[in-house]
């Protein structure tokens, strides 16, 4: 049975820069930088670009099989479906669905306080390849060819009065592709390609269009392999016996790393990811739920949303309802959420990192009659640099983790900001949490007796 944490691993990657933030619409990033990861452009686009947009996606790798070994393979990508708004010139009163009636299509229209704007949805796709049951020492291939129907849906906006002022138009382009399996005996192991190609045609008109084109687009595409009797190789750290076959694979648009329990160093299942990721990836427990940032910090994108005006917001509500989900869950976050995102150490220990060259570390200085030593208070009081860290920190009450004399015989203090909620992180050393400043730049602090 699958390791539950592959499903969210996959699902993390399969919607991977979906929304980005401000997560709205109007946004100019979420107009034309969605859908960036993982894309798999008809053949026939490929070419009008000489080759430069990729029409295939190819992973390879190394596996150990049994004597009754079977894999399985998966590609799962998304597909951009079309929305858009279209205005009655007036109010209809009747909906009949087997006449479809005039409209224009607009950027946005407003019912009833709701806002409806056109933009790219998306529609999960998955192709399941029959079960390839592995013939030791033999050369095997096998190929899969897939097709996905054109729709075109239209949806009455209803307003409480019963009239309709407008409707979504959702259009979906027919796309196809082919899918080949190729699993080839080595010495010692088994190499194995799975490989993805966008054989969606497309006319001279069409291939002009930039929606034309990204709605028949594979997006965030990637491939899942899994074995029965059998486990794979890491293509990151390979044992010896290894690491030519490995050397000799070529991915092309993938990332293939191990998923699954990492307790139990798990090696039956592997992720060609479009983002670049480690063996046995994990979504932190910590982590409030998919931001569709996943490179970003869960922290600071949740208090970003925070910050949003209502009508900003309203906007975010009304996108999807993915970003519905988004925005309602950070709005629920409570203090100890935000806690609990900030404050996880995971192997960390202190750093005995030589920031100034040849520095010693020193006990104390006298500072005029005040004698300062680690664990002591001072004020920053920036003089020879006016950068905004500078600014920010200017009157600063801050505690000394550490006095450093450089080469040229210069003292300078490691700081820790007093009310930094991190400031167990700067006490571990650790990036970001820690200022230095020179003995000229900050105030001894009286202490009360």
């Amino acid at each position: 049975m699958k390791h539950p944490s592959i499903e969210q691993i996959v699902n993390a990657v399969l919607y991977e820069g979906y929304i980005l933030y401000p997560y709205r619409a109007s946004s100019p990033k979420n107009q034309r930088e969605r859908f960036t990861f993982g894309r798999v452009y008809p053949a026939a686009y490929s070419k009008s670009q000489d080759d430069v947009e990729p029409c295939m996606m190819q992973a390879q790798v190394v596996a150990k099989a049994g004597k009754s070994a079977s894999l399985n393979v998966s590609v799962r990508f998304l597909q951009p479906l079309r929305r858009e708004i279209g205005a009655f010139a007036s109010p209809v009163l009747h909906w009949d669905e087997s006449c479809e009636q005039t409209f224009n299509i607009v950027p946005s229209l407003e019912v009833d306080g709701q806002l409806f704007q056109s933009w790219h949805e998306a529609t999960e796709r998955e192709i399941a390849v029959p079960v390839l049951n592995i013939a030791p020492g033999k050369r095997q291939t096998l190929k899969v060819p897939f097709k996905f129907p054109s729709s075109r849906i239209i949806e009455p906006l209803r307003a409480k009065s019963g009239q309709i002022p407008g409707v979504i138009v959702r259009q979906l382009k027919a796309i196809e592709g082919t899918i080949e399996i190729e699993t080839e005996p080595t010495t010692n192991c088994t190499k194995m390609t799975g490989r993805v190609t966008n054989d969606t045609p497309m006319g001279p008109a069409e291939l002009s269009g930039q929606n034309g084109v990204i709605e028949r687009t594979f997006a965030s595409a990637h491939i899942v392999l899994s074995m029965d009797d059998g486990e794979f190789i890491s293509l990151l750290e390979p044992a010896e016996e290894f690491q030519n076959v490995v050397e000799s694979c070529q991915n092309i648009g993938v990332w293939p790393v191990l998923v699954g329990d990492q307790k139990s160093a798990e090696r039956n299942t592997m992720l060609a990811s479009p983002i670049i990721l480690y063996d046995w990836p994990a979504i932190a427990p910590e982590s409030a739920g998919t931001l569709f940032d996943g490179t970003e910090i869960d922290e600071i994108l949740n208090l970003r949303i925070l910050t949003m005006t209502d009508e900003e917001k309203r906007e975010v509500r009304n996108i999807d309802a993915a970003a519905r989900k988004l925005l309602e869950r950070a709005e629920n976050l409570n203090s100890e959420d935000f806690l609990r995102m900030h404050g996880t150490l995971r192997g960390v220990r202190p750093l005995e990192e030589q920031i100034f060259g040849t520095n010693q570390r020193l006990e104390g200085i006298n500072i005029g009659d005040v004698h300062l030593k680690p664990g002591d208070r001072v004020r920053i009081r920036p003089k020879s640099r006016a950068d905004i860290m500078d600014i920010a920190l200017d009157g600063k009450l801050a505690i000394i983790e550490a006095l450093e004399e450089d080469a040229e015989a210069r003292v300078h203090l490691a700081l820790v900001v007093q009310d930094d909620p991190g400031k167990d992180l700067g006490m571990l050393r650790q990036p970001g949490h820690r200022f230095f400043y020179t003995i000229d730049e900050v105030e001894p602090v009286k202490e009360e007796a």
